[in-house]
């Protein structure tokens, strides 16, 4: 296996569109939860897409799957830091489940990209 361009992989560049979601989502947070969730689903969504290229680097499928797997983690992290907001009333119905949408369909994404490697 030759060495990913994590630029061209649709898995990093979702990810990267689920960060800047992520953004300007939590810029309207109250001020209270700067240090608390603004700060977690901060960090779990730019892990998402900072695994992926931090894994492309390895030289084995073995390696990448780990860091794939590290990135699967804060995507379902990321998940319930949503919920929780949903919950919290700090985005409405059609948001959430707009966010909803997406950040299942990169799970799907990313799930299946482990499956395809380890073959």
């Amino acid at each position: 296996m030759g060495r990913h361009n994590f630029k061209k992989l649709k898995i990093w560049q979702e990810g990267m569109e689920i960060v800047s979601e992520n953004y300007r989502l939590t810029r309207t947070y109250p001020d209270f939860e700067r240090f608390n969730l603004i700060s977690q689903m901060n960090r779990s969504a730019v892990s998402i897409p900072s695994n992926i290229s931090e894994g492309s680097s390895k030289s084995t499928n073995r390696h990448f799957i780990k860091y794939l797997e590290n990135s699967l983690g804060s995507a379902f992290e990321w998940e319930t830091q949503l919920i929780v907001s949903y919950n919290e009333k700090y985005l409405d119905e059609e948001k959430f489940e707009e966010l909803e949408t997406k950040i299942l369909q990169i799970q799907k994404m990313i799930a299946s990209f482990i499956d395809n490697l380890g073959k």
